[in-house]
Order: structure tokens, then C-alpha cells, then sequence
């Protein structure tokens, strides 16, 4: 069995930065990441979703990105990105390693198994994101469906659809995205369970972090990110609106071989269903710490597991903004050198 003193699960922008102030204050760790390559959940995003399109990269610490072509694909220019600062920040990254279980150890240590061995380690700083962990929902028929079927996490581009009549299910932002791309060269119904709300007026970060940390700290799952912040009214989402691809509907109450039963009884034909239904955060090789409690929920005092100081959730909660991620990065270092690390 190897050892390190921390173990980062995860090579993507948190993960990134955990492993940058660790290497800073001279901490023998590993980071440990699943990616075949640099650049984390950016590898997998759709090829449309240009850099003009997403919501904001933030600078990786001491590395500042150089000018990215609004128009190059985000799986593209992201991860070249992420190579240049591993490059430069020679970082100790192996992969592709996936983590399949974190436990407890006699000694009070942790020891975390994978595919590729395992190690022994005092703490673990997990930043695992929620790529690997998409929300399929089930509903009554969807066997028997002739249709395709898709995630957002196996979504390339709109020419899959083109000439079909397709639901689009999901209230989020990659939901509204992907229903404005498709409706270019489909015929499409958008499905949410909810109302979706689309704020007016300026931003107020601030008092969303506050929410999700309040959650988090209570130990109440966390919600998406679009019931904090609501959607906003970006080109994409006015492109859809004019086009008339905001017609919302009440969620189908089953699926049929060849199309939805609607709220209200009705049938709607349908070629295929675009599940835009969203991420949980990937931690199922946490599960032997037992960390979640009768509600499901992680409770967190900053990026500390409040029941267990040796864990560490990064990306997670109010850090799963690339700006938070970078924080939290930092935050959960200089909490484990003070808590945990403290020879160091």
C-alpha cells in the first residue's frame, strides 16, 4: 500500500487548485483523477458549447488563462488550459485512476482503493464534481419507448435530432441551452416539473452562496444550482423565447411507445426524449465513511465534513462554481494544515 500524507480525489478545477496550495506548503499528497486527460468535465461537454456560450472560467491560482477564442469548443480550450497549468505547476497527477471506495482504517488513517492499488492517507480532499452522476428520472412506460433516449451527459450536438419531434425535460441552464440548439432543426416540447422562474435585474451572488452555505451547514441536501439562483434571460434563452421553444409544459404523467401521455391526459407523438434533468454530486465511494445523515444530507462547516476532519468536499455545495471551486481549493488546505496536518 502507498502513503501520502492527503490523497485529492479528482483532477478538475477544484481538484487543481486543492493540489496547487498543497504543493505550496510542501504536503506530501497525490491527487488521483478518472479523466484519461487533463481538463475534468470539460472533456465531456457537448461540441456546441462554445466558449462565447458558457457562464465563466475563472483563472486556475498563479496561472492566468491566456485569450480564448470565443468561438473554439469548451472541450477544447479548457482542457488545454488545465494541461498548461499542470505543465507548469508540476503537480503529482495520475491517471486515469478511479476511486472506488474511501474507509476507515484500525490506526485512523483513511484508505482509499482503486482500481490501480490503494493508499493510506490522514485525509482525503475530494473534488469529484458531478459529471459521473447524472439524474436519470424514471417514469412510467419509458421501457418501452421506441424513441432515442439521451442525458445531457451523452449530448454531442443538435444534428442528432435534427427533423424529430423532441421532449426536452429540465428546467436548467444546460435544459435551456440544449432546447434553443435543438430547436433549430427539430420540432420540440419542453417538460419541467416546475414553473420555471426567469429573474429581472442584477445577479446577487452573494446572497445565493449564502443559501446553499446555510444548507449545507445545517446538513440539508443541496438543491440544483437553478433553484438558488433561478435562470436568467442569456442570448441563448432570448433566441429560444423568440423562437417560441419556451412553451413550457407540466411534466407527462407516462411514456408510450411512440410518444408521452401529457398532465392533462392528451398524447403527444414524440421521436425522442432529451433527459436535461441534471447532476448530484458524485460520492458513492464515500459511502463507507458514512457520511450522510437520515436525510440525506452532508453536514459542512466550510469545506470540512463537520462529523470527520480528515474529509474534505470541494466543488461541492456553494463551491461548485469554477470561482468557488478556486477558493475552496485553498480553504480546505489551510483547514487541514491547521486540524489535521499540523507537522506540516
Amino acid at each position: 500500500m502507498r502513503e501520502a500524507a492527503v490523497v485529492v480525489i479528482g483532477g478538475g478545477q477544484a481538484g487543481l487548485s486543492a493540489a496547487y496550495h498543497l504543493k505550496r506548503h510542501g504536503v506530501d499528497f497525490v491527487v488521483l483523477d478518472a479523466a484519461p486527460a487533463p481538463g475534468g468535465a470539460w472533456l465531456d461537454r457537448w461540441e456546441s458549447l462554445r466558449i462565447a456560450t458558457v457562464n465563466g472560467i475563472f483563472d486556475l491560482p498563479g496561472f492566468p488563462k491566456p485569450p480564448l477564442d470565443p468561438a473554439e469548443p469548451s472541450r477544447v480550450a479548457v482542457p488545454r488550459y488545465f494541461a498548461d497549468f499542470e505543465r507548469a505547476a508540476g503537480l503529482p497527477i495520475l491517471r486515469p485512476v478511479r476511486v472506488t471506495a474511501v474507509r476507515p482504517a484500525p490506526d485512523g488513517t483513511l484508505v482509499v482503493e482503486s482500481g490501480h492499488g490503494a493508499w493510506s492517507t490522514r485525509a482525503i480532499i475530494n473534488a469529484t464534481g458531478t459529471w459521473t452522476n447524472p439524474v436519470r428520472p424514471r417514469y412510467p412506460g419509458q421501457e418501452t419507448f421506441a424513441g432515442l433516449q439521451l442525458h445531457t451527459h451523452d449530448y454531442v450536438s443538435a444534428e442528432q435530432f435534427a427533423g424529430l419531434r423532441v421532449a426536452v425535460v429540465g428546467g436548467g441552464i444546460s435544459a435551456i441551452q440544449q432546447l434553443e440548439e435543438i430547436s433549430r432543426v427539430a420540432t420540440t416540447s419542453w417538460y419541467t416539473r416546475r414553473e420555471p422562474v426567469f429573474r429581472d435585474g442584477v445577479f446577487d451572488g452573494t446572497g445565493i452562496i449564502a443559501k446553499v452555505i446555510a444548507d449545507v451547514e445545517a446538513g440539508r441536501p443541496t438543491g440544483s444550482v437553478v433553484s438558488y439562483t433561478d435562470l436568467a434571460w442569456t442570448p441563448y434563452a432570448l433566441a429560444a423565447k423568440e423562437r417560441g421553444a419556451l412553451e413550457r409544459r407540466p411534466m407527462f404523467t407516462a411514456i408510450e411507445p411512440h410518444g408521452v401521455r401529457e398532465a392533462d391526459g392528451s398524447f403527444t407523438a414524440v421521436d425522442a426524449i432529451l433527459w436535461a434533468t441534471g447532476f448530484k454530486a458524485a460520492l458513492a465511494h464515500l459511502g463507507p465513511l458514512h457520511l450522510r445523515n437520515e436525510h440525506g444530507g452532508i453536514r459542512m462547516i466550510g469545506t470540512r465534513v463537520a462529523a470527520d476532519p480528515r474529509v474534505h468536499l470541494i466543488g461541492f455545495g456553494p463551491s461548485q462554481s469554477t470561482v468557488g471551486a478556486n477558493r475552496a481549493g485553498r480553504q480546505a488546505v489551510t483547514t487541514l494544515l491547521r486540524e489535521v496536518l499540523t507537522h506540516v
